[in-house]
């Protein structure tokens, strides 16, 4: 039996852009921030697992060792697009069942800055994109209509499921988009915080159908980082230590499995829907037990089907699960409370890990104005387009 793990440390920054700092200096402040929030030092950590994309080949995981503590400890750097800082943590997840490390500090990292346009013209206020169209993927993207940006790809994949399913049209999508950017308004630590109504987000600059630009995640720096403790060293900590922590409750990977049209088109999921199912079952939970959920919506579209994926609604239902307002924070299912990848942000390699902050964060009770009251059990959905799925499922401790 695979012993518990639990989030004893967790912090992130803010997610923007940091001209005047390197992704060293941003892993370094969210690896010490979680060090603190946890009471631990690095001293006490038995591994270090670090996600970057854009700054994999730097060897980040030991230049953040040189800046916070060399303590001769094992150090994995980790790069899986959009996956990246997921996968960095489990990592450090499996080396502590594997009995190697007691504790482990895992982070996500990326300074992406502004990478170039990828339509509409400049854009002083709104999101950016890397021009070449690798925006988070692993390998070559074509598409059924052959386009190789990421905007394009999934804006196929939403049009498929509105092709396969009735009640689910452009409106729908601009209404995921209308949702996140009003939450983001709660967060302090959200790249973007600005509202907007159903009309300003359709009457954005259109980046490829249905996706007009208030739809669409920008690029940015930024970090996140957790302590992880197993349930061996957990039983010996603090009361006020156990009182904070969060169970991971489970944890799986996926990549995509072959169909046929994966050709084509990059299959978003079914890698989804295998993770979902597995998380569940690992964890003894299903979606109606779910107080929050943080899913990868780097695009409207995204989000939207991902509701299907995960089980949030019934089978073809998430036209209706968002017409009647379902995924906002008053919600069923609270969805991207943070405000989301549309207006927290996508530093690639910290939005993993940032994902599990922000559960976290509402599982202890200290997300001040956008806190989801009561919140027992929550999920957190990465994916990486042509590698991984990442699923994680979160409950609160109950202790003290």
């Amino acid at each position: 039996m695979a012993q518990d793990i639990w989030v004893l440390g967790a912090h992130m920054t803010a997610f923007g852009r940091y001209p005047e700092q390197d992704a060293v200096d941003l892993a370094s402040t969210a690896a010490l921030g979680a060090l603190d929030d946890g009471g631990v030092g690095i001293a006490d950590m038995d591994i270090l697992a670090c996600g970057t994309l854009f700054q994999a080949s730097t060897g980040m995981g030991q230049q953040v060792q040189k800046q916070i503590g060399q303590t001769g400890i094992p150090v994995y750097n980790v790069s899986n697009a959009c996956a990246t800082g997921a996968t960095a943590l489990r990592t450090a997840i499996m080396a502590i069942r594997s009995g190697e490390a007691d504790l482990g500090l895992a982070i996500g990292v990326e300074q992406m800055g502004k990478m170039g346009l990828l339509a509409g013209g400049s854009r002083k206020e709104k999101n950016v994109y890397e021009p070449s169209g690798r925006y988070g993927t692993v390998m070559p993207i074509d598409g059924i209509l052959g386009t190789d940006t990421m905007p394009g790809v999934f804006a196929q994949a939403g049009m498929e499921y509105a092709n396969d399913n009735d009640g689910v049209g452009f409106e729908q999508f601009a209404k995921v988009a209308q949702k996140n950017h009003a939450h983001s308004t709660l967060n302090p630590l959200a790249q973007y915080q600005k509202e907007f109504t159903l009309e300003e987000v359709m009457a954005s600059p259109m980046q490829s159908y249905p996706n007009t630009l208030l739809m669409c995640c920008p690029t940015g720096d930024g970090a996140a980082a957790v302590v992880l403790v197993g349930e061996e060293r957990f039983a010996s900590l603090s009361l006020q230590q156990q009182s904070r922590a969060v169970k991971i409750s489970a944890s799986v990977l996926t990549t995509d499995p072959y169909v046929p049209s994966g050709h084509v088109q990059p299959d978003v999921n079914t890698l989804t829907r295998n993770a979902a199912q597995a998380a569940y079952e690992q964890a003894g939970v299903g979606p109606e037990d779910l107080s929050l959920v943080e899913l990868h919506d780097c695009f409207a579209t995204a989000e939207l089907i991902h509701y299907d994926n995960l089980g949030l609604c019934e089978p073809g239902g998430a036209g209706d699960f968002i017409d009647r307002g379902a995924p906002w924070r008053d919600g069923e299912t609270p969805v991207n409370v943070s405000g989301g990848l549309i207006s927290k942000g996508h530093p690639i390699g910290a939005t993993g890990v940032a994902n599990i902050y922000e559960v976290v964060t509402h599982l202890r009770g200290e997300a001040g104005d956008r806190q989801i009251e009561g919140a027992k059990v929550g999920l957190t959905h990465v994916i990486g387009l042509g590698s991984s799925c990442g699923v994680h499922i979160l409950e609160r401790s109950g202790i003290g």
